[in-house]
């Protein structure tokens, strides 16, 4: 009878040497494999090449840098912690706070028009952004500050009647009250599309869920919508400040005291136009530095339960990681039978 493919001894590989059965120590095939075995590790030319060039490009810059004269890093140095640049420093972060957060008040009033079912209340939000996305914010800073040629009184009370409060648009509307007015629009309208897509990312499902637990609207609201629309929110949000932050410098057009315009006051005066502008570009990357890593931290807080992995390693844990693997790699067993990093025992030192 014959007998089944299945059942038949497998043959001798001529790579690894059978071994014979005359003892109970015999070594197996795969024994014998495992120790004669060397494990190449696979070429990655185009890695290599690819990260000496932009190490070679980013020495060349850090050279130009250092170098290079014209950028007078003394006075830098001496300017950097002035008291007219952290004056305007200091106003630049305020105006970015206000603008921001009564932007997002205002943008989450207007994302809630946008998502309700009366059209009078989405036609008005959809004009609203429409016209604030539409014009460059420079122009809209402009045309409040010079709103007195338009509407010289600004007055309260019933429309085509008597009215209870007047007040006069060039007493109101004064430089910094225009950049907070102007950049608070702009930022509205940007800030209510965020939340409209952060809330429409959450699946209807849940919702519907909730709805059949008899989870009171507030509470859905608080447990289910809010923490899964933060994961789409925050990442844009950090965008916007990061944004917001650097687009104050356009107020310098106003003659308000921020940080460009701080800068610009002495280097019109000393004529160091380079070192006081390389002044303001280190404090905009020290505080967007700062900000982006809040960002990280902020992103990782709501991406609790997202990903079955736990929460995105921070650098710390990654330099740990890396360490370790390190580490393991040094004391790793060689194929001698000896450690990577050790002196075999029994052989000297040398």
């Amino acid at each position: 009878m014959a007998t089944p493919p299945d059942v038949l001894p497998a043959p001798a590989s001529p790579l690894v040497p059978v071994p014979t059965r005359k003892g109970p120590a015999a070594a197996t095939a795969p024994d014998l494999w495992a120790a004669t075995a060397r494990i190449v590790p696979r070429r990655r030319t185009g890695q290599w090449v690819s990260a000496a060039v932009a190490l070679l490009l980013f020495a060349m810059a850090v050279n130009s840098l250092v170098r290079n004269k014209a950028f007078q890093w003394d006075v830098v140095a001496e300017w950097f912690t002035a008291t007219s640049v952290m004056n305007g420093l200091a106003l630049t972060l305020w105006l970015t706070a206000v603008t921001l957060a009564l932007g997002f008040v205002l943008g989450t009033v207007l994302a809630t028009m946008r998502l309700s079912a009366n059209p009078v209340l989405r036609t008005l939000s959809w004009v609203y952004i429409w016209i604030f996305r539409s014009t460059p914010a420079l122009v809209q800073l402009l045309l409040f500050f010079n709103i007195g040629a338009l509407y010289p009184t600004l007055g309260l009370g019933i429309p085509f009647g008597p009215e209870f409060v007047t007040v006069r648009t060039v007493n109101l509307f004064g430089p910094t009250f225009t950049a907070v007015v102007g950049l608070t629009l702009l930022e509205a309208a940007y800030a209510a599309e965020v939340v409209r897509g952060g809330i429409l990312s959450v699946d209807r499902g849940q919702l519907e869920a909730a709805a059949a637990l008899g989870l009171g609207r507030w509470r859905v609201l608080r447990r289910i919508v809010v923490p899964q629309a933060m994961r789409s929110i925050v990442p844009t949000a950090g965008n916007m400040l990061i944004s917001a932050l650097k687009g104050t410098s356009i107020i310098s057009v106003l003659a308000v005291s921020d940080l460009l315009y701080s800068v610009q006051l002495v280097y019109l005066q000393s004529y160091q136009v380079i070192p006081m502008l390389m002044v303001a570009t280190l404090w905009y990357v020290v505080i967007t530095t700062v900000l982006s890593v809040g960002q990280f931290y902020v992103e990782r807080h709501f991406a609790k339960g997202a990903t079955r992995e736990g929460l995105p390693p921070t650098p710390l844990h990654r330099a740990r990681a890396a360490y370790r693997r390190l580490r393991a790699t040094a004391e790793a067993p060689a194929p001698g039978g000896t450690t990577a990093g050790r002196t075999a025992p029994g052989k000297d030192a040398r």
